[in-house]
């Protein structure tokens, strides 16, 4: 058989983490149902009352209203890079999938895409979920809030294609503090998730435009409120950028680990 016959057959391999996923669906259903849910009534309650309103692009915003997006963005952003640093570390290290699924005619190539696009799929779910929450409360203006599906899977490609490379140079599990910490946390806090960029220092707002998290926010802002103060071809064409480039260096970095 041609290797060109084979470049779909990342689809089996995202079908099985599929499999294993069903199996305890319960427990992963209830992440991004509640925690949305507590982050809005902890905002909600607490600090919107403190802050009132937040103007936002030009228009005033509640600042439950002006968070929700944002949680969908970060749920996109840590469903993605969770997936393909932690449980594919195991799946790689400890379990040996990698090695089992590579002595078979797939790929490296094919079996890193499958971990990729898995983590983007699980970046859909968990914002198709947290999308039906924060609808519940009025946060989100349709048909537009549809569009936020295929854009988590966008950001979850982008996110989950770092989370890869991060794999590929992590020596072991226990060194992916310092990428969350060094990286997660900061575009988690400085990414316009909580505040508007626009009320950052002018060397605070060219840092935010490097985020891709920023870029994400801004979008899923634009889509669920109709507002953003980016611009939609800036942010798509940096997501698209970033998740193409960050694929092609996470194919390096675990060819180097995996290929002896």
């Amino acid at each position: 058989m041609k290797r060109s016959d084979l470049t779909l057959l990342f689809v089996p391999v995202w079908k099985r983490n599929l499999i294993v996923y069903r199996r305890i669906w319960k427990v992963n259903f209830m992440v991004p149902l509640f925690e949305p849910l507590f982050y809005l009534a902890a905002f909600g309650v607490g600090l919107s009352g403190l802050i009132g309103d937040v103007s936002y692009a030009g228009q005033e915003f509640s600042y439950i209203r002006f968070i929700a997006p944002a949680l969908l963005a970060t749920a996109m952003m840590f469903n993605a890079f969770f997936e393909t640093t932690y449980a594919s570390f195991v799946r790689m290290y400890y379990q040996k999938t990698f090695d089992a699924m590579l002595a078979t005619p797939l790929s490296l190539e094919e079996v890193i895409t499958a971990e990729i696009v898995w983590g983007a799929t699980k970046s859909m779910l968990a914002a198709t979920i947290i999308l039906g929450v924060i609808s519940a409360f009025g946060y989100a203006v349709y048909p537009w809030a549809l569009l936020v599906i295929p854009l988590a899977f966008l950001g979850g490609m982008a996110f989950g294609s770092v989370g890869m490379y991060c794999t590929g140079i992590t020596p072991s599990i226990d060194m992916f503090n310092l990428p969350m910490f060094l990286f997660v946390t900061p575009l988690f806090l400085f990414s316009g998730t909580f505040f508007p960029v626009s009320g950052l220092p002018a060397w605070g707002q060219y840092l935010a435009l490097v985020s891709p998290l920023y870029h994400l926010v801004e979008l899923t802002r634009f889509v669920t409120t109709g507002s953003m103060e980016s611009s939609i071809v800036l942010s798509l064409s940096y997501l698209v950028a970033f998740a193409v480039l960050f694929y092609f260096l996470s194919i390096r970095a675990m060819r180097r680990r995996l290929i002896k």
